[in-house]
């Protein structure tokens, strides 16, 4: 399929694409899944989608559900990809598949500074329901190389399927 003049493939992944899939996340996230735990989301309830642009894995996303509930995991499309609506089409396909799983709902959390993908996900229908104040652990190098460790809020997103 052509997306904005690139040929992309979304097609799920498998346990053996964990590596890849863990140093992508390395490079997109301040914060990364290690790869054992994304080794992990590989069982019955989860599924596992990559985004390839040109052959190449440019993203990957990780659903859960169980029965009409399905969570968002992590979405993470690789840096030098990103602006290209990839991370679009990404969640377009994973609203999709769970639509035909028989979600009524897909929820998600966000760090509070990721305003991109805050924007994405209110473009593609969600709603902001919440917020986890202080939920993640942030960490800042400062100018001597000390590590200041903070906090950030997540904001709590969900989409409603039944109603698209």
């Amino acid at each position: 399929m052509k997306y904005n003049h690139i040929n992309i493939n979304i097609k799920p992944m498998r346990r053996t694409d964990a590596p890849e899939m863990a140093a992508l996340a390395k490079q997109a996230h301040t914060h990364p899944m290690s790869e054992q735990t994304i080794e992990s989301c590989f069982g019955p309830l989860y599924r596992v989608s990559g985004i390839y642009a040109d052959e190449v894995l440019a993203g990957f996303a990780i659903t859960h559900q169980i029965f009409e509930e399905a969570s968002l995991m992590d979405i993470c499309i690789a840096p030098k990809s990103q602006g290209q609506g990839l991370g679009k089409a990404l969640l377009t396909s994973v609203i999709d598949t769970v639509k035909t799983h028989d979600a009524d709902v897909l929820l998600l959390e966000v760090r509070a500074s990721s305003t991109g993908a805050r924007q994405l996900y209110l473009a593609c229908g969600f709603e902001q329901t919440g917020v986890r104040a202080g939920y993640y652990k942030t960490v800042n190098m400062s100018g001597n190389d000390q590590a200041k460790v903070g906090v950030e809020d997540a904001i709590l997103m969900q989409l409603d399927i039944s109603a698209r």
